[in-house]
């Protein structure tokens, strides 16, 4: 069962043992980071730094000559990962046995947001998600689309991974974050995710439905959360507190502006790529899901894409709706394995086993540059059992 562990360029370069550590853990694939968003990491093993610090989303190799001339473009990294990073990274874990593949963040950019507003979603309050650019504007479409080319595609790697290729909400783990005071659940995480940017009010409109009414009736649905009201959990919970009616309608519009964008985006990616590219998007099988593995319909992806990475923190259970679904795609289980960070390195072998009987035919772990010592020793023991 082939197995996969992210890496930031940052963790292998300047190292020159990091490529054969990670090598030796037994994975077969790392997964680079070649486009991220703004991060704050440990480097425990580094022999030159212990933290690094990404200041804001960037791509971590030079870009070429399609952005001349556009005002929503990619931004270099810092001194993070000067020059190509990736590059140099991707040469290193090469020269290790590893096949490289690129990791790409796509709609998750404070910087974007902060630089360019008009791009951000904004809630029914009027609040702006810096962080998470609209995807139904036509001009964050085509930055999205040709950013993903871009940075998939990078010399050497044979696939990519697409990260946050759909809607962004609420959810951001931002820097001093002081959100979870109030338990919103399911239901009114989607509510808070409803975009009212000027694209998606006349998104709605087309839907039938008045972007004001429907604002308001968002908010009239989430007072009593905000007061403490138990939430029903699921789709029926947004049913529940929004009407059937206004619920569809949102979705409507919603999941056809992500299907087109993750529709768009793969088909060139897979233009612009060689002969036997593999392309995953991070995804949940839980349709009104937003964030880094946004809502997607089963079907749907894996007749678009080659397969799916499939966050599995919480447990193997949302593999089987896509592994039910085509028995030739990659299914790829992603689990975290830093104990500190809510990891459970100690229990892979069993939770890679349960994977499988539920459909997995891959493994992902998160993250070899950020595990301690003694996690990477748990990975692996557990690895060389498989």
């Amino acid at each position: 069962m082939k197995a996969s562990t992210f890496v930031y360029p940052w963790d292998v370069n300047g190292d020159p043992q990091a490529a054969d550590r990670i090598a030796a853990l037994g994975v077969r694939q790392a997964t680079l980071a070649a486009a991220y968003h703004s991060t704050r990491a440990l480097t425990p093993r580094h022999p030159r730094h212990r933290i690094v610090t990404a200041e804001h989303a960037s791509v971590l190799y030079p870009t070429d000559a399609r952005w001349e001339g556009r005002e929503l473009r990619p931004y270099a990294a810092g001194d993070w990962a000067p020059g190509d990073a990736f590059g140099e990274a991707a040469d290193a874990l090469t020269g290790a046995g590893l096949d490289v593949h690129t990791w790409v963040v796509l709609a998750h950019n404070s910087r974007l947001g902060a630089e360019h507003p008009d791009t951000s979603v904004v809630n029914a309050y009027g609040d702006r998600y810096p962080w998470a650019p609209c995807i139904a504007q036509p001009a964050t479409r085509a930055y999205l689309v040709d950013l993903a080319v871009e940075a998939a595609v990078r010399p050497g790697a044979a696939g990519t991974e697409l990260e946050s290729l759909g809607w962004y909400g609420l959810q951001h783990l931002h820097a001093h974050d002081k959100t979870g005071g109030v338990p919103l659940g399911d239901a009114g995480m989607y509510l808070m995710a409803l975009c009212f940017c000027g694209t998606c009010r006349e998104g709605y409109g087309e839907q039938g439905v008045d972007p004001d009414e429907l604002a308001a009736a968002v908010r009239t649905a989430l007072e009593p959360l905000w007061q403490g009201a138990p939430e029903d959990g699921d789709w029926t919970g947004v049913e529940k507190l929004l009407g059937a009616s206004l619920a569809a309608a949102t979705r409507a519009w919603r999941d056809e502006i992500a299907r087109t964008l993750q529709e768009t985006a793969v088909r060139a990616v897979r233009a612009a790529a060689p002969e036997g590219f593999q392309i995953l998007l991070h995804a949940d099988p839980v349709t009104h899901h937003v964030g880094a593995n946004p809502g997607v319909d089963p079907e749907h992806i894996l007749s678009v894409a080659d397969g799916v990475v499939v966050p599995c923190a919480g447990g193997p259970g949302l593999l089987t709706p896509f592994a039910r679904t085509r028995k030739d795609a990659v299914i790829a289980a992603n689990f975290p394995v830093i104990s500190q960070m809510g990891g459970s390195p100690g229990t892979l072998a069993a939770d890679v086993a349960a994977a499988r009987e539920l459909g997995a035919t891959e493994v992902r772990l998160y993250h070899a540059g950020l595990a301690s010592d003694g996690d990477l020793e748990a990975i692996r023991s557990a690895l060389a059992g498989l």
